[in-house]
C-alpha cells in the first residue's frame, strides 16, 4: 500500500502574463538571482511539514510497490510531474535565454531513446492522461515532452520554466507550479506535467524533489483541500546512468 507524504501546500492562483525572454544576466543580477534561490532552498526545507519530509525513493512503475502507483493512476484524478529526460554528456546552460537551444543544456540520445519509452509506458499500463501535456519552455522539458507523447498533445506552458531561466519572475513562476499542482484533476484522467528539479525542491522540498527525483522520474500527487498529497516517485523508463547531470 503506498503511504502518501502531505506538503503543505496551498493552491495559488496562476500567475498572469508570459515569461518573456531576460536579459543577458549582470553579474549583480545572476548575484541576486541566486541569494533569491538560496532563500527559498532555506524557507522550503523550514517550513515543511515531519509528514513530508519522510523518506521517499523513487519506484519503477513494473515493480511491486510501482504497480501500486498505477493502479491509482488509472483511476485518474492525480498529477504527473515529470523532470525532463537523461541530460549526461551535454553542455551546461550558458545563456540561459528562452529559445536559445545551442545555449541550453538538451537531452541526450540517450533521453530521447528514454522519453520514447515514457510514452510508450504510460500507453501499455493504460494510465489515462489529460490533454494537453503541459511542457515547461526550456528546451530539455519541451522535448522530453513532444518526444513522449507528441508535439500535437503538447502545450508549452511558461509557469512550469526552469528556476535559473525565471530571472525577476522566480516567485511568480513557482506560484504557477503550485497552481498546476493543486487544481483538481478530473476522475478518469491524469494531468501531466514536464519541468525541472529545482522548482519541486522549492516548493515540496529536497526529500521529494532532491536525490529522490531523478532524471525522467515523476512525482506523483494528488490535489486535496487537505494539502497536497505526494503518492510517490515513479519511473516509467530505466534511469540512465546515475540520473543526476553534472553541472
Amino acid at each position: 500500500m503506498t503511504r502518501a507524504l502531505r506538503a503543505p501546500v496551498s493552491a495559488m492562483p496562476a500567475a498572469k502574463g508570459r515569461v518573456s525572454m531576460p536579459a543577458p544576466k549582470t553579474a549583480w543580477s545572476s548575484a541576486k538571482n541566486l541569494m533569491m534561490r538560496a532563500l527559498l532552498l532555506a524557507l522550503a526545507v523550514l517550513t515543511l511539514s515531519t509528514a513530508a519530509r519522510a523518506e521517499i525513493a523513487p519506484v519503477a512503475a513494473e515493480t511491486r510497490e510501482g504497480m501500486a502507483l498505477v493502479e491509482r493512476l488509472r483511476r485518474g484524478g492525480l498529477v504527473l510531474y515529470f523532470r525532463h529526460a537523461d541530460t549526461s554528456g551535454m553542455p551546461c546552460d550558458r545563456t540561459f535565454r528562452i529559445g536559445d537551444r545551442a545555449g541550453q543544456r538538451n537531452i541526450s540520445e540517450a533521453g530521447r531513446r528514454q522519453s520514447r519509452e515514457i510514452g510508450a509506458a504510460l500507453r501499455r499500463l493504460s494510465i489515462p492522461i489529460e490533454t494537453p501535456v503541459r511542457a515547461g519552455p526550456v528546451y530539455r522539458a519541451r522535448d522530453t515532452a513532444e518526444v513522449a507523447f507528441g508535439a500535437q498533445a503538447v502545450t508549452i506552458d511558461d509557469d512550469l520554466t526552469a528556476d535559473d531561466y525565471a530571472g525577476a519572475r522566480l516567485s511568480a513562476v513557482l506560484d504557477g507550479h503550485r497552481a498546476l499542482f493543486n487544481a483538481a484533476v478530473p476522475p478518469g484522467v491524469n494531468r501531466v506535467l514536464v519541468g525541472h528539479r529545482t522548482p519541486a525542491i522549492l516548493i515540496l522540498g529536497r526529500s521529494v524533489g532532491g536525490r529522490a527525483f531523478p532524471e525522467g522520474g515523476a512525482i506523483v500527487m494528488e490535489p486535496a483541500a487537505s494539502g497536497l498529497a505526494i503518492l510517490g516517485i515513479v519511473t516509467f523508463a530505466p534511469t540512465v546512468g546515475s540520473g543526476f547531470h553534472a553541472c
